[in-house]
């Protein structure tokens, strides 16, 4: 089980996003958070297996009107969660 906390950059907000990443991360089994972030990126939590991680990312970015980049990702210990929420 891994964390990582990661900004995403590009055609993120205005897009459904958040609310597409949530869908994802329950269909996947993922915890975790999204979240817009004043400056126009985007902020999330993810937590699960390091291969479905990847899964959800290559998942979110082929969905149609979302373009992103990681601009910065961050391994985390994992937390106590039951869920994926948008912040």
């Amino acid at each position: 089980m891994v964390r990582w906390n990661m900004i995403l950059s590009g055609r993120v907000q205005h897009v459904g996003l958040r609310f597409r990443a949530k869908m994802t991360a329950q269909q996947l089994g993922l915890t975790g958070w999204v979240r817009n972030l004043d400056d126009g990126n985007v902020e999330l939590e993810l937590q699960g297996e390091q291969e479905t991680i990847y899964r959800f990312i290559n998942t979110l970015g082929s969905l149609p009107g979302i373009q992103f980049s990681i601009i910065r990702a961050k391994k985390l210990e994992p937390e106590s969660e039951t869920r994926f929420g948008i912040r």
